[in-house]
Order: structure tokens, then sequence, then C-alpha cells
């Protein structure tokens, strides 16, 4: 894991656990996810800890997507047994080439309590 990645990823946990909320990119009932880089067969769901680190990536492809809140809560209650299931990792605050770490979910909620 690079630097900058590691970086991004210690922002998110601080802000994620300060803020209690993180950002997806949503169009209708559609989330933006990613093809892992890492493992075949496998999306990651992309987060960011703020709103407009999520716009940024509503250009091309997404440009109809828009940043959506998700309280730490409602991804705890909800979202994290969902995508666990589904097998489905998360990469926390990847940066604008869509580059950074990707977690099982389990890891992520274990680096927030």
């Amino acid at each position: 894991m690079s630097d900058s990645h590691q970086q991004n990823y210690q922002r998110f946990l601080d802000e994620v656990t300060a803020n209690r909320v993180m950002w997806g990119l949503r169009f209708g009932d559609e989330w933006v996810v990613c093809d892992s880089s890492e493992f075949e067969d496998t999306e990651v769901m992309p987060v960011w800890s703020t709103e407009n680190e999520a716009k940024v990536q509503c250009v091309d492809e997404w440009a109809e997507y828009e940043p959506f809140e998700i309280t730490l809560p409602e991804f705890l209650e909800v979202w994290v047994e969902d995508m666990s299931e589904d097998g489905v990792r998360i990469g926390p605050n990847w940066d604008a080439e869509l580059d950074g770490i990707e977690l099982d979910v389990l890891e992520l909620v274990k680096a927030l309590a």
C-alpha cells in the first residue's frame, strides 16, 4: 500500500469516526461499484469521507450520479451484512484515478470500532 493510499485511508477513518457519515455515489437505486484490481470476479464499492471528494467522481460514465450520505449507524446496521453476504469489498477515499486500498467490509468495521 502506497503512502498516499495509507494517508487517504487514515483520513477516511478519522473523518468518518468524527462526522459519523460517509458518501457513496448513487443514481436512482443504483450505486457505483467497480471491479476489484486485486481479486477476480469481485466488486468494490468506493466511499468517501466527504461529499466534495465523492462529487469529484461524478464525471464521464458517472456524470448522472450524485453523492449520497450513508450514516455510520446505517452502514453498520444494514450495509455491512449485505456487502459481506454479496462479497463486495469497500474502497475508502479512493483518489481521482479511482485508485486506493480495497478492504473486506469487516476489516473496515474493526478499524472504525
